[in-house]
């Protein structure tokens, strides 16, 4: 359950900020609402996502990946939902996003996937566990470009799923909107008992 309310005031921002939500998701996005208590976190929350959406240079399943990968290490059920929804959206292969809590395990990923998928467990961790062998070789897979991107997008991951999981934000709901397949237990309650267990 939300700790803030998701009902913030109806100034002319959260008017606008909610009706784009809505035209884009379907929905007013809950992280939305909690941030619209404060103007100008709303504002640099929406600036800075609308510049890295504009990121190119990371291959979309990478960037998938790294961001469910970090989602799933910080536990927030509601940047795996939301993830889910987003990237099969963007044509990722929904058995490579089931698998991201159990990836050590699965056969679903090619070598450069495994390694981007550790260095976004190794860059949320606290202290981040980074090493400089996995940077090396992340280097040599993606190029420089590429690989400062990557490392952007797992902290900016961090920074939503840090602040959803504090807020008491939870699973909205997009993920039953996806045609990910339910053999396998491909749902977000599922991944959610992963999370907990």
């Amino acid at each position: 359950m939300a700790r803030i309310a998701l009902d913030p005031p109806r100034t002319l921002l959260n008017r606008v900020l909610a009706a784009l939500s809505r035209r884009r998701y379907g929905a007013v996005l809950e992280p939305l609402a909690a941030v619209g208590h404060n103007a100008r976190v709303a504002t640099t929350y929406c600036a800075l996502e609308a510049g890295a959406a504009r990121w190119r240079r990371l291959d979309p399943t990478l960037s998938a990946l790294a961001v469910m990968a970090s989602a799933v290490q910080i536990g927030c059920t509601w940047c795996v939902d939301f993830g889910y929804w987003e990237s099969e959206h963007g044509d990722v292969d929904p058995r490579k996003l089931h698998d991201v809590p159990a990836w050590r395990d699965s056969d679903a990923y090619t070598p450069v996937e495994r390694r981007v998928l550790e260095l976004a467990e190794a860059a949320t961790a606290t202290p981040p566990a980074v090493t400089d062998e996995l940077a090396a070789s992340l280097l040599d897979d993606l190029g420089e470009a590429a690989f400062v991107e990557l490392t952007a997008l797992v902290a900016l991951e961090n920074l939503r799923s840090r602040v959803n999981a504090a807020l008491g934000l939870s699973s909205q709901g997009f993920s039953a909107r996806c045609a990910v397949p339910p053999a396998g237990g491909l749902r977000v309650a599922a991944t959610a008992g992963r999370l907990a267990g």
